[in-house]
């Protein structure tokens, strides 16, 4: 039996993943790149053009051998085969549903369990280091002033970077209370208050910011006047990390380490976890709960709130001293004749 493999992908890619799943532009990027190298990789080791591969052809065993060769060959860590075979699992239930002739094939796919991963706590920054890193642009140049307030805004909001980088002007307000609305995963909008040395920072910026298109809405530009990408933003926050005072063991600083650190820092000034996940636009709020594992500054305050046990003083143990005399027992060889009761000697009887 053979299939249309390119259109089941391209409905999965046009359709399904945006419109119907309402997947943002990085998500479906992520997705495209898991099955281009599913797709390279078996017409490589099939020996087919990727034309000629056909729903068959990603049989379980294929796909398998492609999981291995991410990790053995391309030496991807097992977050990133498990985000990989995720991928694949997705376009196999699409296929399933459009063709369910295809059922037992994407059952046997879709089984494929993943693999256990480590589960890697959450670096963060204590307040000496993100002021540190916040003072590092120079504010006498137009970089400085865009640095400025895209670091401000970063640690104000904890937004991802992909919200950062899709934020565009009308996005933004600046009179009265400043706040910002971001676009996080699944299109969901949120909002979010603007601290005012944040909005001092962006009018700053806007002053001179002066984009190579003068209709270009991009909030925030690179050297070049184009929209600024998140490996932009990366690059930024390396280039000023490595100015602070932080240990040389201590994480590279990313995005999303500003991100735990707005987490971090929100919970550890009183806030309720609720409000936290909601500020941090958490589809779950257990996805929250885990910042409560890596403070033990804010567990130790938990813990004393509450009163420690009044346990009783108990007395020391000593030996009983039945066991004392059992133990005797064992000091000679002849202990247990020697102790043996006298009893008195049989009379004679005359004969």
């Amino acid at each position: 039996m053979t299939s249309p493999l390119p259109t089941f992908i391209q409905r999965f890619f046009s359709h399904y993943l945006p419109l119907q799943r309402g997947l943002s532009s990085h998500s479906v990027w992520a997705y495209r790149d898991a099955i281009k190298l599913l797709l390279r990789f078996a017409a490589e080791t099939l020996r087919k053009s990727v034309e000629a591969l056909g729903v068959e052809d990603l049989s379980e065993h294929t796909v398998l051998a492609f999981l291995d060769h991410l990790e053995v060959v391309r030496l991807c860590s097992a977050r990133t085969r498990n985000a990989r075979l995720a991928a694949i699992r997705s376009l196999f239930a699409f296929i399933a549903r459009e063709d369910p002739s295809w059922l037992p094939q994407s059952q046997k796919v879709r089984s494929i369990p993943l693999k256990r991963t480590e589960h890697n706590t959450a670096h963060y920054l204590h307040e000496k280091q993100i002021q540190e890193l916040l003072d590092a642009p120079d504010l006498t140049s137009a970089a400085g002033l865009r640095d400025r307030a895209l670091l401000l805004l970063l640690y104000n909001t904890g937004a991802r970077v992909s919200e950062i980088v899709g934020l565009k002007l009308a996005d933004l307000r600046l009179d009265g209370a400043g706040q910002v609305q971001l676009r996080g995963k699944g299109n969901k909008y949120r909002s979010c208050p603007l601290w005012p040395e944040t909005v001092r920072a962006l009018r700053a910026y806007l002053a001179q910011r002066l984009p190579k298109d003068p209709a270009d809405q991009s909030l925030f530009l690179n050297a070049r006047r184009l929209p600024i990408g998140r490996f932009g933003i990366r690059h930024l926050l390396s280039r000023y990390s490595s100015q602070t005072s932080a240990p040389a063991s201590q994480p590279p600083v990313t995005p999303h380490t500003i991100r735990h650190t707005t987490a971090m820092h929100l919970l550890r000034a009183g806030n309720d976890i609720a409000m936290v996940s909601y500020w941090l636009g958490h589809a779950d709020i257990n996805t929250t709960h885990a910042y409560l594992e890596i403070d033990m500054d804010l567990k130790r305050r938990m813990l004393e709130k509450m009163d420690g046990p009044h346990a009783r003083k108990k007395p020391a143990w000593h030996r009983p001293d039945i066991l004392e005399w059992l133990e005797d027992l064992k000091s000679g060889p002849n202990y247990v004749q020697a102790n043996r009761p006298k009893t008195a000697s049989r009379a004679k009887v005359a004969p």
